[in-house]
């Protein structure tokens, strides 16, 4: 007898319930909470018990198979940039182009594009430095410049590939890479824009300068001044900024056009090794090889090995979420519960796309992981959107916006920004992250709903 509706939507809420329960309340990890859920959203979906574990398996299998290679390849290169000191030539260029009077504007530039290959709990720790240099030199409260950086991180963490979260959703979607990345880099300007006006805001009402003996949050080996940061940099011996760039670019641009070719419906020799380049995962191949060679030459063979291997360490445990996210997908399209749910969106005047979005949001809440957040969002609503009239891309990033919604203190960033630029009163702790992430939240809002209007 098939299973009514009423018994799927049950099943898909004592899940979901069971999955929030276990990650906040028990020690169980999140990759076997999904697991877990995935499994009883089954069971009490009404599909036969030896089918619930065939799916999980072909989901998890299914979801890894799209993207889990370029993801560990993007970690490996991440590190590699992240250790060669290629993030801080970036920031540092960025500055110096940029001059006085828009370091704000520089540290959201910078962070705009060192996130997209390096986690951004690290790219903050790297350039702090410059955080405190600037402040040093041109009198500005080093909490602006700190948010300002931080919301250029948060911006391209969330919305653009190869960022494992990202990333992920995209292969739970199957929604286009090339798409995904064009759509997060535009969808993370307006966000930087606003973060920008608000990190001028807080800076003038938390006004806080390093002094010569120097705060919590400063290394005692940085430079006091931004002249003496200039010359620290120089004397580095930091790799060009062409360089520096190029792993990240070169995968990007390779994908785009790709994406172009299948567009125009391109055919022929020529159309099939762009398409072969511009694959996510030989286009992201291709930018750690240039990282390697450009940024690792003269790194021995083992040190190399040993400094991509910790990025892997990383990637383990977002792949095995994703893996799981994609199982729980499954599970719901195999129950029946998406198309079920599907039927009952349409129903309404609710646009689907913004399903994804206030499932990310709702879980983000509860839980504090953007990662754990999206995957889940992706999990729930792809089988229920996918075949519905929307924009799968445009889905996706739903999914992945959702998540910005006010990092608190279940949140690891909340912790690493707040620490770093020395702020300890809660009241202020808030208003330095909480606010930010929930204005770019609902700036991602306004934004869903302008491009569903015109693209959904």
């Amino acid at each position: 007898m098939d299973p009514s509706g009423t018994q799927m939507i049950l099943g898909l809420i004592i899940g979901v319930f069971l999955l929030i329960l276990l990650v906040l309340k028990t020690k169980i990890h999140a990759f076997v909470a999904l697991l877990i859920a995935a499994s009883v959203t089954g069971l009490i979906g009404g599909m036969p018990a030896p089918d619930v574990v065939d799916t999980i398996t072909s989901g998890f299998g299914n979801t890894l198979s799209t993207i889990g290679i370029v993801i560990g390849l993007g970690v490996m290169m991440g590190r590699i940039l992240e250790v060669s000191g290629a993030a801080e030539r970036m920031a540092y260029s960025f500055i110096k182009w940029l001059g006085r009077k828009k370091e704000e504007w520089a540290m959201a530039l910078a962070g705009y594009v060192v996130s997209i290959p390096i986690f951004v709990d690290s790219a903050f720790v790297i350039l702090m430095p410059l955080v405190k240099a600037l402040s040093t030199k041109t009198g500005k409260s080093a909490v602006g410049l700190g948010v300002a950086l931080a919301v250029g991180l948060s911006a391209t963490h969330h919305a653009v590939p190869p960022t494992p979260g990202p990333l992920g959703v995209a292969g739970i979607f199957g929604a286009d890479i090339g798409l995904m990345l064009l759509y997060g880099l535009f969808f993370a300007i307006p966000i930087i824009v606003v973060g920008i006006w608000y990190a001028k805001w807080i800076g003038k009402k938390i006004y806080q300068i390093p002094t010569e003996d120097g705060l919590d949050y400063v290394r005692p080996e940085m430079a006091a001044t931004l002249e003496e940061y200039y010359e620290l940099q120089e004397q580095k011996g930091l790799p060009g900024l062409g360089i520096s760039v190029l792993p990240i670019v070169l995968p990007i641009l390779l994908i785009f056009a790709n994406t172009i070719t299948d567009a125009l419906g391109a055919e022929g020799v020529f159309a099939e090794y762009v398409q072969f380049f511009g694959n996510p995962v030989i286009a992201v191949a291709i930018g750690l090889i240039v990282a390697i060679y450009g940024l690792f030459g003269k790194v021995k063979q083992s040190e190399a090995i040993e400094r991509m291997e910790e990025g892997i360490k990383t990637a383990g445990i977002i792949l095995l979420v994703t893996g799981a996210g994609g199982a729980l997908g499954e599970v719901l399209r195999e129950s029946g519960s998406g198309d079920y749910i599907a039927e009952q969106i349409a129903a309404t005047a609710i646009p689907p796309v913004l399903l994804p979005f206030f499932i990310a949001t709702i879980v983000r809440l509860i839980q504090g992981s953007g990662t754990v957040a999206m995957i889940t969002a992706a999990s729930i609503s792809a089988p229920i959107v996918v075949d519905m009239d929307i924009n799968i891309v445009l889905a996706a990033q739903a999914a992945t916006l959702g998540a910005l919604i006010f990092s608190y203190f279940n949140d690891s960033l909340f912790w690493v920004v707040n620490r770093m630029l020395g702020i300890k009163d809660v009241r202020e702790q808030l208003l330095v992250w909480s606010v930010p992430t929930t204005i770019a939240w609902f700036v991602s809002f306004i934004m869903l709903i302008i491009a569903n209007l015109i693209v959904g």
